[in-house]
């Protein structure tokens, strides 16, 4: 929920980017809803309206400010087992554009009801999953006119209204426009590709996630160059699998990463944005982490946890890096993308193939494994990975029971705590995660008793896996 009304107008008009995100401004003199970092004139205080989502803004009749952009704000992030349940759900209305009936499937994914789960999504963000929905595909239709050349139909198509002219009823309704007066005023459209900008709450330790990203970087599908990170990307949906590559880079000067997709990614445009903000943690609270971390936090402010773009990706590799090094685990990986990726076009040539689906790999003989060079109980975990993945006993992916996840994952041959709290770390972007039998976090600690680590970790909660990223990069500062 939004901060008492002293609190959100101070950070109005002091632009205060730990704010951005986590309140939004109405104005009633103009009907404009905008950002607390927006760089118009301040109003007075008399006629703000403060609310904890776009949503909610917009449903009060308040239109999004053309200057500070709403839809680029930073999202909501919490630890908290009901915030997470809301935002786990708000997530999969932005990527996957579940409401009403399907709410009800997405509830019992949850565990939960579906009663419950509406109630807790509004009383989090202040309007139902509906509403919020609605002005979700509302704002993304306003990143693709803006951000690329798609025509108004094929923004509409790929933003799920199903019509132009639903499109520009919604439009007229709620802004007071038309899509294609959007499209005029947003300057000169990109070609070929898809251009969006992602706001994040400062300090942004971008060199730091970029080493992370690089030193790991998967041979044909991933690269980092300069200030960019680039892959290649394959997306299911429903029957049909989209192809095709990204880039992300930090602008000078801004407090955004711009994010370029390929135009083969515009039916699944929404899935793309959802992942690569978990990829780059753009939800990270840095002010609450550095808190929690004390002087650990203090050695490099704005430090993200990467995550993932595939879970299944992430934990086939966790499963090839046990007990090698990085160097030796990327070699394995660069060998199963070769023999068993697909070919995909991109205009980078260090990036030519896809990362096998969890399907494929289920469907291979142990003896497939080994002819490139993966043995012994590995073959076994990544066997049971794949069949796990493709059957969906384990999501590999945001869940609001980490617990019961990482049990289930335990479970499986050759998972044990190191892996399923690295998978946790990364693929289910659980904050609070900790592999405190890591070799490197017990170095960095000059520890040799795990036990004695997690006693240490224990005042970093609920943020140890920022904890464990300062340990790593400590280590790096030192060799």
């Amino acid at each position: 929920m939004t901060p008492d009304r002293d609190t959100s107008y101070s950070a109005l008009l002091s632009r205060d980017p730990r704010f951005d995100g986590r309140i939004f401004v109405g104005v009633s003199t103009t009907g404009i809803y905008c950002r607390p970092v927006c760089p118009v004139r301040k109003p007075k205080k008399e006629n703000c309206r403060f609310f904890p989502s776009a949503a909610a803004a917009e449903t009060d009749g308040f239109r999004p400010c053309l200057r500070c952009r709403p839809e680029e704000a930073p999202g909501n992030a919490s630890v908290d087992r009901v915030a997470r349940l809301a935002s786990i759900a708000a997530h999969a209305i932005e990527e996957e554009g579940t409401v009403d009936r399907s709410m009800e499937r997405l509830a019992g994914s949850l565990g939960v009801s579906d009663r419950h789960l509406r109630r807790v999504f509004s009383k989090t963000f202040g309007v139902s999953p509906g509403r919020y929905a609605q002005t979700q595909k509302l704002l993304l239709a306003r990143r693709l006119l803006a951000g690329s050349d798609l025509s108004v139909l094929d923004v509409a198509m790929t933003a799920g209204f199903g019509s132009v002219r639903r499109l520009n009823e919604l439009f007229r309704d709620r802004y007071k426009t038309t899509p294609t007066a959007i499209r005029r005023s947003s300057g000169n459209p990109h070609p070929v590709a898809l251009v969006f900008e992602l706001g994040f709450r400062p300090p942004y330790a971008w060199e730091a996630i970029l080493d992370f990203l690089g030193n790991r970087a998967l041979k044909g599908v991933e690269d980092v160059a300069g200030n960019a990170y680039r892959r290649s990307v394959l997306v299911p949906n429903e029957r049909i699998l989209h192809s095709g590559w990204l880039s992300v880079e930090r602008p000078a000067g801004k407090n955004v990463l711009r994010l370029t997709l390929s135009g083969s990614l515009a039916p699944v445009v929404s899935r793309v944005l959802g992942r690569v903000r978990r990829l780059f943690d753009i939800e990270c609270r840095p002010d609450v982490v550095r808190i929690a971390l004390g002087p650990l936090g203090d050695r490099e402010p704005g430090l993200r946890v990467p995550g993932v773009f595939d879970g299944f990706e992430m934990a086939v590799r966790a499963v090839l890096g046990q007990q090698i090094s990085v160097r030796g685990a990327r070699t394995l990986a660069g060998r199963l993308i070769e023999a068993f990726g697909e070919p995909v076009d991109t205009p980078y040539p260090e990036i030519s193939r896809t990362f096998p689906r969890p399907e494929r790999i289920a469907a291979l003989d142990p003896r497939d494994l080994a002819g490139i060079g993966i043995f012994g109980s590995r073959v076994r975990a990544i066997l049971g990975l794949a069949s796990a993945r493709a059957c969906g006993t384990i999501a590999l992916s945001p869940v609001p029971d980490v617990d019961k996840e990482m049990q289930t994952l335990r479970s499986l041959h050759g998972i044990g705590e190191w892996t399923a709290q690295y998978i946790a770390m990364r693929a289910m972007a659980w904050p609070d995660a900790f592999p405190h039998t890591d070799h490197g976090i017990m170095k960095a600690l000059n520890e040799r008793s795990p036990r004695r680590v997690l006693e240490i970790a224990e005042h970093w909660r609920p943020w140890r896996a920022y904890a464990a990223m300062a340990l790593w990069r400590s280590l790096e500062e030192t060799t």
